[in-house]
């Protein structure tokens, strides 16, 4: 994969804020040697991890195993619903794979605050990698001071596009809400899908609104979760009502896929890398599943999504991308401990955050940074820039509301005001 030595001038301070968990996955694969249960004595190390982990997970797992003759595992990737329901059963169980995909900080129930309050995960807070933790990224992969996650870094959410669909249509990348809808119309005339959007995949739902949200409503509100928190703000009273209004104006004139709802995230993946789509609204850390699907890696490219008319109030969501956790039932605890004190040396950092397209977390001279980034990187240092939503909210029911909310109004089965009604209702229970 391209990348290239940046040295982006970025506040640190902003930049280190940005901590987040949108849930993303793939399809089940496996590599590795053997079979062994989780949690079992012997055998090969036992590993499930998310789909937008594979590049980078694969490859420090190879280079660990070059380093260590001894040292075996069995790898393999669930979707994200399989991750927040059977392997939070297995976790619960106590017979999980010995390392799992956690999403960072709270808001889903294989996030990081969810399963350690639950005892679920190891601590890893001895390890040399965590005193190294921006002080603005603590909550993403520390609860009550203690270390339970490793993540390489910071993710960024837009639109992947095929620079050949756009060539063919005549249009340029779009810096303002208006200028997306003309460029989207004259896709659809000259017969090329704007958007694919493969909405059967759960997480996919939640991606339009999260990339309209920072300019929606945290531009004019940037302590919108603070006021949501203390009770003084709701979903269905802020600008999440114009991003989900805008979200059903692309469906409504037709720059959606057909049937969004019947369309899974790797057919909507396949659609952009062959030109047959021109975007698709994304994270950063799925971008090589894109280039996967072209004909060349440099067919595509990335932008910020335009959530209004006036430049300046466009904002992006960023934030640590899907991690790494030790189950604390692991009967081979000490081993995957090993591996993920590998994981946090500043060179795996690089190439694992390099891999997956991703701000590392912390870097010892020049990070490595994949260019496709370079757009989004003065929205970082103009700290312009806000969490993924879910990083913020306080429970595990508010992110799969979204998903069905959003389902449901792109089947014409709600309404905007119900959809939001909905999420409110959900972020007020308690456990």
């Amino acid at each position: 994969m391209a990348s290239e030595i940046i040295r982006p001038q970025v506040s640190r301070r902003r930049l280190l804020q940005l901590m987040g968990g949108v849930a993303v996955a793939g399809t089940l694969a496996g590599c590795g040697g053997g079979n062994s249960a989780g949690g079992s004595g012997g055998g090969p190390l036992k590993v499930i991890g998310a789909g937008s982990q594979e590049a980078g997970l694969r490859k420090a797992l190879d280079e660990y195993k070059k380093l260590n003759s001894s040292f075996d595992f069995n790898l393999s990737f669930s979707p994200a619903d399989q991750l927040q329901t059977a392997l939070r059963a297995q976790l619960a169980a106590g017979n999980a794979p010995d390392m799992h995909a956690v999403y960072p900080g709270n808001g889903s129930a294989m996030s990081m605050v969810q399963l350690s309050k639950a005892n679920l995960l190891t601590d890893l807070s001895d390890q040399a990698w965590t005193q190294k933790i921006p002080t603005g990224f603590k909550g993403a992969y520390q609860q009550d001071g203690k270390t339970f996650i490793f993540s390489p870094g910071t993710s960024v959410l837009g639109a992947i596009y095929n620079k050949k669909a756009f060539a063919k249509a005549g249009v340029e990348v779009p810096t303002t809400w208006s200028e997306l809808l003309t460029v989207c119309e004259t896709l659809k005339k000259k017969g090329i899908v704007p958007l694919a959007l493969g909405a059967q995949t759960p997480w996919v739902t939640q991606l339009i609104n999260y990339a309209l949200v920072p300019g929606t409503v945290y531009s004019k509100q940037p302590d919108f979760d603070d006021k949501m928190a203390a009770g003084s703000a709701t979903f269905a009273g802020s600008g999440w009502a114009d991003a989900m209004n805008k979200y059903l104006e692309l469906q409504k004139r037709g720059f959606f896929n057909d049937n969004p709802n019947g369309t899974t995230y790797e057919q909507a993946t396949s659609m952009v890398g062959t030109g047959k789509a021109a975007m698709a609204v994304q994270v950063s850390a799925v971008l090589q599943a894109y280039r996967d699907a072209a004909p060349s890696p440099d067919d595509l490219g990335m932008f910020p999504l335009p959530a209004t008319d006036t430049v300046a109030d466009n904002w992006i969501p960023g934030g640590i991308v899907v991690g790494l956790a030790v189950s604390a039932k692991s009967k081979k605890a000490d081993e995957a401990r090993k591996f993920i004190e590998f994981c946090g040396q500043p060179d795996m950092i690089n190439t694992w955050a390099e891999a997956v397209a991703c701000v590392p977390l912390y870097s010892e001279g020049a990070a490595k940074v994949d260019p496709v980034l370079k757009p989004f990187l003065p929205y970082l240092s103009g700290n312009k820039a806000v969490p993924f939503m879910d990083q913020r909210w306080p429970n595990a029911e508010v992110q799969p509301t979204h998903f069905a909310v959003v389902q449901e109004l792109l089947g014409g089965k709600t309404t905007v005001d119900g959809a939001l009604k909905k999420m409110d209702e959900a972020y007020r229970k308690t456990a």
